[in-house]
């Protein structure tokens, strides 16, 4: 038997197809579900459509277009589903903030005052900047390795940006938590690009350091522990996150940025005694906050006792566990609910009024989607070729899945309230703006790990024709 090839005798390569096709399909349903809800907003509360409906899903449509084409042309081989995914929470995000706008009309109506300006159009104008900065990401950075040049140069620019609502003059404290930074007019929480850049070093970091923290000095009960030396970088994120809880009293960011660099160690080590000594630090560490500090105690006392009487802190959760009751399995659908009754349920709150609109199901839904971005992102960082992108991936994608979880947990009281907003889905510019940035990063490393190597040839893909002798 003989085989013959291709005429010519050349091999063909082999292409791997690119899936922007089905990328757009996705878009497309992303858009449809988005104006859905949109509209259902308007004709459920007003039965008719408001004067900007058609102009903001124009815009919305727009900017799912230019993401497509940025992802088509600078990405090629980028996974097809999670910026899709991405979108139809954000449309969803600014439907639940259209509606509650509209809910504050009515009350101003029935109170005799003035409407304040609606929050939509800001949340659309922080998304148009979202889209455009995931686009620059896509188009500065050509090759994510480039990124690991600056990895101490993103370690001191995320300390600085972490610490900077510390700083004097420009600092501001919001409900108890000094996140903030308002200078000429405008405010923004650094904490959000923090967690980008903290993320590079940490990839960095790690790519360089893994093989020494990965050895073992001793064992106790079948568990490596490594060298003490070893664990002077656990120790530090120790002392920063509760740097961070104790003078700026933000428990998510404090536990965000520790449960993120434990889990990057685990990733880039295999060894399981940093989990271990990480879940013992973190134990010890929220265990010396409740006692030395009173605004820690508070919040377990609310997370404790939610339907205290003499407790006015309580009153947040216990309206998002109302809401979340009333809702149900299949909830009182967009627009006939009253989430407007919660406290901060454009921002803080968002999942609550989805929650009771939505119900079970849909806020299930609503979670799906993220897990699926999430796993997406750590389909990447398995499939990257080099150590540092495989790091930053997964790094972006287990910040995102912890906030996640931090959020989720908050609003039902799995855990106490920590602070952070819902990725995509509540309002706030600085959140949106520096998920958007992840999301860029995320597919630049997913293009690089689903390109084909342009020297690999795939014979079994050649044609070939059977001669028997």
């Amino acid at each position: 038997m003989s085989v013959t090839l291709a005429p010519g005798g050349a091999v063909p390569r082999y292409r791997q197809p690119t899936r922007r096709g089905a990328e757009a399909g996705l878009f497309v349903l992303a858009f449809v579900v988005g104006a859905a809800a949109y509209v259902q907003v308007d004709l459920a509360i007003l039965g008719h459509l408001t004067n900007d409906t058609v102009l903001v899903l124009s815009a919305v449509a727009a900017l799912l277009l230019v993401a497509h084409l940025a992802v088509r042309f600078l990405a090629t081989y980028a996974d097809p589903i999670i910026v899709p995914v991405v979108a139809t929470l954000n449309m969803l995000g600014l439907s639940m903030i259209h509606r509650l706008d509209l809910a504050e009309v009515q009350r101003a109506s029935r109170n005799g005052g003035v409407a304040p300006p609606p929050d939509v159009h800001s949340q659309l104008t922080w998304t148009a900047l979202g889209v455009v900065l995931f686009v620059v990401v896509l188009v500065v950075v050509r090759d994510h390795r480039s990124l690991q040049r600056y990895t101490y140069t993103a370690m001191l620019a995320g300390l600085v940006l972490l610490l900077l609502p510390l700083a004097p003059v420009v600092g501001a404290t919001v409900n108890g938590a000094t996140l903030w930074v308002r200078f000429a007019g405008l405010s923004f929480q650094p904490g959000e690009l923090a967690k980008i850049l903290l993320t590079i070093f940490f990839a960095g970091y790690l790519t360089v350091t893994r093989d020494s923290l990965a050895l073992v000095r001793t064992k106790v009960m079948g568990i490596e522990f490594p060298r003490g030396r070893d664990m002077g970088p656990l120790f530090v994120a120790w002392f920063v996150s509760l740097a961070v809880l104790v003078f700026e009293r933000d428990l998510g960011t404090s536990l965000l940025f520790f449960g993120l660099f434990v889990s990057l160690l685990y990733i880039a080590t295999q060894r399981r005694s940093w989990l271990v000594l990480g879940a013992v630090l973190f134990i010890t560490g929220a265990v010396l906050a409740y006692l030395a500090f009173g605004h820690v105690r508070l919040r377990f006392d609310v997370w404790l006792n939610p339907f205290a009487d003499e407790a006015d802190t309580s009153y947040q959760i216990a309206q998002s566990l109302y809401g979340f009751a009333s809702g149900g399995m299949f909830g009182s659908g967009l627009g006939q609910g009253f989430p407007m009754l919660v406290p901060y349920a454009k921002s803080d709150f968002i999942l609550a009024a989805f929650g009771e609109e939505l119900g079970l199901i849909g806020l299930m839904a609503m979670l799906l989607m993220y897990g699926i971005v999430v796993e997406r992102g750590l389909r990447a960082a398995v499939a990257c070729r080099d150590v540092f992108g495989t790091l930053l991936a997964a790094g972006l994608s287990i910040s995102l899945g912890l906030q996640v979880f931090v959020v989720v947990g908050g609003v039902s009281r799995l855990i106490p309230l920590t602070g952070l907003t819902t990725p995509f889905l509540a309002q706030g510019g600085s959140s949106l703006v520096a998920n958007w940035i992840a999301i860029g990063l995320l597919i630049r490393v997913s293009d690089s790990a689903r390109r084909p190597d342009t020297e690999s040839v795939r014979l079994e893909d050649a044609p070939t024709q059977v001669v028997s002798l």
